[in-house]
């Protein structure tokens, strides 16, 4: 868009009416005789001032322009008219009979005796003259509508390609997705199997009393994670155009369960405010999962405190861990679990905060915008 299309489209269009009645008003008041009489004065009045409503009525704005146009030798009000009729309606037949109408009344002369008393031939090159000036703003007002059309169909042009081109990622992403649900089902499945038939035989065979708890162990975290791995990679291979049965996604009514569980002296308190979302219970879920699951790998003999709140503003869940009492095995990790927590809570407008605490512990702590039920 060029400096001056982007100056006129800052023009509010009341101050380009209201210059347009200024114009008519000059024009009128040069074309008026000193034979005018009040009627004529009252035509052109009428004819000028409806150039303000010539947006929301503009064939009744052109039709009061008709009565001045009889009276005197105008153009600048009849021309906006008959533009602005042009720019809001398709009727091809309505706009020639307004163009011979205005042809007809700047032809005609007042008294209309005087028409039809001088030369015939000349009246008649005049009316072709008006009615080829009167087509110029009805082509420019067609011209204007079919550049609107035209944009508009630009504009539906490009959300249609964006359409496609979400289609396209959904495709890709599905794909991907697919390819990773085969790669967990088929590899990282089978390990975690062999760890649970492993375990099992150890704590079958195990003498020790400390082995054969250490093997039932692995063997019921093994479980449960192929339980997970099944869930993800049943959620992995769902498809947006089939229903596919997903098993019930964790809420607060859980985490008493997940808590009794974990393998760890864990206390809970406080609570969270009524009606929030499935989606904020899940996520304050996985938090507490995942942080109870770092204590547990980090910090061995160590006792947390789940602490639920909420505010008027905020809600949140803190999960605080004291200090190891023997020493950890040090276990690889990408932080994987953390990154994934801190995705969840930005989906909530939230925040996750991790550090140590000056006890030598460590808090994990959800903070979220409370949002009205």
């Amino acid at each position: 868009m060029s400096t001056g299309q982007a100056l006129w489209r800052r023009v509010p269009p009341w101050a380009v009416d209201a210059g347009l009645v200024v114009l008519a008003v000059l024009d009128a008041w040069i074309n008026l005789d000193d034979e005018a009489t009040p009627f004529m004065w009252a035509c052109a009045a009428l004819g000028c001032a409806g150039l303000f409503l010539r947006r929301r009525f503009p064939l009744a704005v052109f039709l009061l322009t008709l009565p001045m146009t009889l009276f005197m030798d105008v153009a600048v009000a009849p021309i906006a008219a008959l533009y602005t009729l042009a720019t809001s309606t398709r009727n091809r037949p309505l706009l020639a009979g307004c163009a011979l109408l205005n042809a007809a009344a700047s032809t005609l002369a007042w008294p209309l005796s005087d028409t039809f008393s001088g030369d015939q031939t000349w009246t008649l090159i005049q009316f072709v003259y008006t009615l080829a000036t009167a087509f110029a703003p009805i082509l420019c007002g067609q011209l204007v509508q079919a550049r609107h059309d035209v944009a508009r169909q630009l504009v539906e042009v490009e959300v249609a390609r964006e359409h496609e081109r979400a289609l396209y990622a959904q495709t890709v992403l599905a794909r991907e997705r697919a390819q990773l649900a085969r790669e967990m089902h088929d590899v990282v499945s089978h390990q975690v199997s062999l760890i649970a038939v492993q375990a099992g035989a150890l704590q079958v065979a195990a003498k020790d009393t400390a082995a054969r708890d250490a093997a039932r162990t692995i063997r019921t975290l093994s479980v449960n994670t192929l339980d997970e791995l099944r869930h993800m990679v049943t959620l992995l291979r769902a498809s947006g155009g089939r229903e596919t049965e997903l098993t019930p996604q964790p809420t607060l009514a859980d985490l008493q369960q997940l808590i009794a569980n974990s393998g760890i002296e864990t206390t809970l308190s406080g609570g969270l405010p009524a009606g929030i979302s499935t989606t904020a219970q899940r996520t304050v879920y996985r938090t507490v999962q995942e942080a109870l699951t770092n204590v547990r790998k980090h910090a061995p003999g160590a006792r947390a405190e789940v602490r639920l709140w909420h505010d008027t503003q905020h809600f949140g869940v803190t999960v605080t861990n004291t200090a190891p009492t023997r020493a950890s095995v040090a276990l690889p990790s990408a932080r994987h679990g953390l990154i994934g927590l801190r995705e969840r809570a930005e989906l909530l407008d939230g925040t996750l905060t991790a550090e140590p605490t000056p006890q030598g512990g460590y808090k994990t702590e959800l903070r979220a915008p409370t949002r009205p039920a």
